[in-house]
């Protein structure tokens, strides 16, 4: 199992690695969005090999907040983006 979450742990820091060179050097504002919500995904990801690892289930409330916020977060970015108004 340690081994199987060492490569997970792995994989998962090499793609926010290309995540955060995403968001630093994307041309366009919707590349970094796309990427800052794939970061999010990571981090949901991050805490449910830790729910695994560790069998504690307060890491799986952890990641499913995370991933309602990144949701909303990057609703609200796109709205912005696009020039509209929140309550439109």
């Amino acid at each position: 199992m340690t081994s199987f979450a060492q490569v997970a742990f792995g994989v998962l820091i090499f793609s926010s690695l290309l995540c955060l060179y995403r968001i630093g050097r994307g041309p366009t504002a919707p590349d970094r969005t796309v990427a800052i919500d794939i970061l999010g995904t990571l981090v949901v990801g991050f805490c449910c090999i830790m729910a695994v690892m560790t069998g504690r289930e307060f890491y799986i409330n952890i990641g499913i907040a995370w991933a309602l916020i990144s949701f909303v977060g990057t609703l609200a970015l796109a709205k912005y983006l696009e020039g509209r108004t929140y309550d439109a």
